[in-house]
Formats: structure tokens, C-alpha cells, sequence
């Protein structure tokens, strides 16, 4: 993790500062004096050296001080956790739905092979697969906030709140594990000990969730884990539509701005959130499948 987060913070870093342009250009605008912005340039530590200006970066990171953001002056640390728990949010209510209504169907259609159910969820994965999420997002608004009335438009006070964002961020995810879990449960109802299960007589739902699923599930909780990680920093859209305040778009303003510790502090914390899931998904490998935990144990000498 720590080479991949170094790495990250060298590249993010290098690509914020070596951009055209000034925070203190941007702050001040257009019209400000070139003795003002150099003056400005100079408090917020700019003209410095590239590298002298990573490396105290990165000590002080180390030491838990993001430093203070460009725009407002206040500590990153506290702009991040006012916005972040809206995005946890966001992305745990996405994969949530994405989860409980993407594998019951991708189950159903590998079951169900060429069957009417197994076309016509083939063809709501490849429509919510390529539907742009800020169309689909605004469409909902339309139909169910405007029309209906059923949801609210804006706003993070309570989970209702987060149905139509959720709906249009978890689109293409909930697509994804249609057909992820379609193609696994179709690999693994085609092995031996699938048919021989059956013929011993096991009933067919022991065999499909024992047997099947349960051996497929490596893959589909991969993708379950990785677009958590893509949510919490792609939900930008979602959050942009609906009025969320959370770190996507808290992210895209301090790129506008080239508030450069804010940027910083959000892609840093999102890349050791994304490491810490990777983590977690190699362990819980080893719960699903005892294979892959027994390749990592050592024989008795």
C-alpha cells in the first residue's frame, strides 16, 4: 500500500503543480496586480521549489497536517470530514441496491439460460451499462421527484434522500454484476460435481446456492468491492445533479481553484480507502474459497 499511495501523491501532486496558472491567480482573478499575486504566491508556500514543496508535503501529511485549503483558509482535515460521510453514504446505498437486485437476476438468467428472462435482463445490462449517468440521473429528477413526487430532488438529511443519486450511480455497476454473475454461475453449473450433486439427489436451490453460487462468488464480490472503491471517488456526477455536498464535487471546485491541499488530501484518503477494500477482499477470498487460503500454508517440515 505504501509504494501505490506514494506513487499516487507524486503523480497528483506533480500534475496539480506543474499546470499553467497560480492559486493565488485564480483567488484574486483576472484583474488583480502581478505584485498582489506574487505576494499571495509566496504565503501560500508556491513559489518554492517543486520537489521542497512535495517533500514538506508529504512530512507533514505523515504527521496528520493536510494544511489549509487556498480558498477558505480552514483546515482540510475539517472540509473533508464535513463532506465525506455524505459520499460513504452515497456509495454504500449504490452498491447496496446494486447488490440485492443485480445478482438475484444474474442467478436467475444463468439458470435460466436463453430464456425470456435471460434476454431481457441482457438487454437491461447493455442499456444501464451504456446510459450517461448525468442523463439518467436528470430523467429520474424529472419522472419521479417532479412528476410523481416521490423523491425528494435535494438534499442528505435521511436515506429517502438518496434513492434517485444511488439509482444513478450504481447504473453501471448494477449492470456489470448481471452479467458478471450470469457468466460465473454459467462456468460453474457446467462442472462435474454440479451434476453429481444432482444426481445424488440434492434438491435444486441446495445445488444453485451451495454448489454454484458460492463457488462463483470470487469474481462478483471482487466487482462488489472495487466499484465501492469507484464510487466514493466518481460519484462527482450524481452529487453535482442532486445538490449533494460531498467530497466528488468538494474535489472537482478545488480543481477549478488549484487548491492544491484539498486535492491532495481527498485523492490521498481515497487511495488508502481503495487499498484498505483490496485488502479486505483478499481476505474474505480466503473465506469464500478454502483453496486460496491453502495455498498460503506451509506444509509441516
Amino acid at each position: 500500500m505504501i509504494p501505490v499511495i506514494m506513487g499516487i501523491s507524486f503523480i497528483v501532486f506533480s500534475i496539480m503543480s506543474l499546470t499553467p496558472g497560480s492559486p493565488a491567480k485564480i483567488i484574486l482573478g483576472d484583474l488583480a496586480s502581478r505584485e498582489s499575486i506574487e505576494k499571495l504566491n509566496e504565503e501560500l508556500g508556491f513559489n518554492r521549489p517543486f520537489l521542497v514543496r512535495y517533500f514538506d508535503y508529504v512530512r507533514n501529511a505523515l504527521q496528520g497536517n493536510f494544511g489549509r485549503s487556498y480558498r477558505t483558509g480552514l483546515p482540510v482535515m475539517n472540509e473533508i470530514a464535513q463532506r465525506f460521510p455524505t459520499t460513504i453514504k452515497l456509495a454504500f446505498y449504490s452498491v447496496l441496491f446494486s447488490t440485492i437486485v443485480g445478482i438475484p437476476i444474474g442467478i436467475v438468467s444463468a439458470v435460466r439460460q436463453y430464456s425470456i428472462i435471460d434476454s431481457v435482463s441482457t438487454i437491461l445490462a447493455l442499456v444501464f451499462i451504456s446510459i450517461p449517468s448525468f442523463w439518467l440521473g436528470l430523467m429520474l429528477m424529472l419522472f419521479f421527484a417532479l412528476r410523481l413526487g416521490w423523491f425528494p430532488t435535494f438534499g442528505s438529511d435521511s436515506p429517502i434522500h438518496f434513492v434517485l443519486p444511488a439509482l444513478t450511480t450504481c447504473a453501471s455497476t448494477f449492470a456489470t454484476l448481471i452479467r458478471m454473475t450470469r457468466s460465473t454461475m454459467l462456468e460453474v453449473i457446467r462442472q462435474d460435481y454440479v451434476r453429481t450433486a444432482r444426481a445424488k439427489g440434492a434438491a435444486e436451490r441446495r445445488v444453485i446456492v451451495k454448489h454454484c453460487l458460492r463457488n462463483a462468488l470470487i469474481p462478483i464480490v471482487t466487482v462488489i468491492g472495487v466499484s465501492f472503491g469507484y464510487m466514493l471517488g466518481g460519484a462527482i456526477i450524481a452529487e453535482s445533479v442532486f445538490g449533494l455536498s460531498g467530497i466528488g464535487q468538494l474535489m472537482l471546485n478545488a480543481v477549478r481553484m488549484k487548491d492544491v491541499p484539498i486535492v491532495m488530501a481527498t485523492v490521498l484518503i481515497l487511495a488508502i480507502v481503495f487499498s484498505i477494500i483490496n485488502l479486505l477482499l483478499d481476505i474474505i477470498y480466503s473465506f469464500i474459497d478454502p483453496r486460496v487460503k491453502s495455498q498460503y500454508q506451509t506444509e509441516p517440515l
